[in-house]
């Protein structure tokens, strides 16, 4: 008998191997498993929220270092599709403040080749939230079988649906046809976490406050918007709220908005704010409880770019750094 705890949260979206540079110099590098939904499926598990992840496996030997990865955190297998295709490769290279920049091959990758019917027609009642992000998000021909998802759930009502667009523009195709696509997508989601730069794409030349305000008019409950350096924000129903960036020693930001993302969602059902009826459960949101929200996210995030790669926090590092 299986002891998996049934998941409580379900993350749809690619793994992507990383490359990452080492101090050995720029010709040596490590491979270490990465993926924007992958990280996200990754730091909410670790801190203590049950998470399945749809995602299609590469048949290479990175998609067996990619699968290992997924069931040594512990999160549901039942979601995983062994595929034909190769594994999805990012270089990952630093300036001098830690921030990465991506080099992506993915052209023939598997994580965005979902096919009719592997995708889950329902979730059982367990499932408080669905939650979809970056490249999976944009990429056909397993886009269109996302969307669709996300549309169905939406409209049924029973999980608090959640998307982080982590738009990169380099392998997301023609611009406004990305842009008019993530509107879309923003309609569909009761939660929805941006960077400033996803609003620079999805608004140019709007303030992140006016963009945020922008996506929060086409339907989301909370919109979360990340600052980098500068902290982050979130709206409300008319209600708003924001916190600086923690103090950290940054090695590098790989998985830093990642780890944000799956301890907001963490936070949430902590609260009761994931589930059936998901408007209803995020009404009434104070001031405070937003900055609750963004204290604790944030706190994940700074903790993550302390070390190399995409390795949030676990629950005991998370309370001991909150803390301190």
């Amino acid at each position: 008998m299986s002891d998996q705890v049934p998941a409580r949260l379900v993350v749809v979206g690619e793994n992507v191997m990383d490359l990452l540079p080492t101090r050995h110099g720029p010709d040596v590098l490590r491979a270490a498993p990465g993926g924007g939904p992958a990280n996200t499926a990754v730091a909410a598990a670790r801190l203590g929220l049950p998470t399945r992840l749809l995602a299609r496996i590469g048949s290479d030997g990175f998609g067996e270092m990619i699968r290992a990865r997924l069931l040594a955190e512990g999160l549901d297998p039942s979601g995983l599709i062994a595929a034909e295709e190769p594994s999805a490769l990012a270089l990952a290279t630093l300036d001098g403040n830690g921030a990465a920049r991506y080099d992506f091959r993915m052209d023939d990758a598997a994580d965005w080749r979902w096919q009719p019917g592997e995708l889950p027609e329902n979730f059982e009642p367990g499932v408080r939230a669905v939650h979809a992000a970056s490249i999976a998000l944009f990429r056909e021909p397993g886009a269109s079988l996302v969307e669709a998802l996300l549309r169905r759930e939406h409209g049924r009502g029973q999980v608090t649906v959640t998307l982080d667009p982590n738009i990169r523009p380099d392998v997301i195709g023609d611009p406004a046809a990305a842009r008019a696509l993530a509107l879309r997508h923003a309609a569909q989601a009761h939660v929805l976490k941006a960077s400033d730069e996803d609003l620079a794409f999805l608004y140019p030349g709007r303030s992140p406050e006016d963009a945020a305000q922008a996506l929060a008019a086409l339907g989301p409950a909370l919109v979360v918007v990340t600052l980098g350096a500068k902290g982050a924000f979130a709206l409300s129903h008319g209600v708003s709220a924001s916190v600086p960036a923690p103090e950290a020693e940054v090695v590098d930001t790989v998985g830093a908005g990642d780890s944000f993302m799956g301890a907001l969602l963490h936070r949430l059902d902590l609260d009761d704010r994931l589930g059936p009826e998901p408007r209803n459960r995020l009404a009434g949101l104070t001031e405070q409880d937003l900055t609750a929200l963004l204290s604790f996210a944030a706190t994940a995030a700074a903790h993550t770019v302390t070390r190399e790669g995409a390795d949030p926090p676990t629950a005991t590092e998370l309370r001991n750094r909150l803390g301190a």
